[in-house]
């Protein structure tokens, strides 16, 4: 499922990353990469707040359908 269907708070394993190649190069320096964890923290008028890799950060819907979990 796509993260922005995850639940606040939950733990998630991230499955794949989807998108163009600058997609997912760009959400990979972000920290976003297969096998790792991703925390939902909030959803905001279309933004996310995400623990990722000890980082919070902060991204839209958009690039979070990309994100699989």
């Amino acid at each position: 499922m796509p993260l922005t269907m995850a639940k606040e708070g939950e733990p998630n394993i991230i499955k794949h990353i989807g998108g163009k190649e600058e997609t997912r190069q760009f959400l990979e320096n972000l920290g976003f990469v297969s096998g790792g964890t991703v925390t939902v923290v909030s959803m905001i008028n279309g933004s996310m707040i995400v623990n990722v890799k000890d980082s919070r950060v902060a991204i839209g819907k958009d690039m979070a359908c990309h994100i699989m979990v």
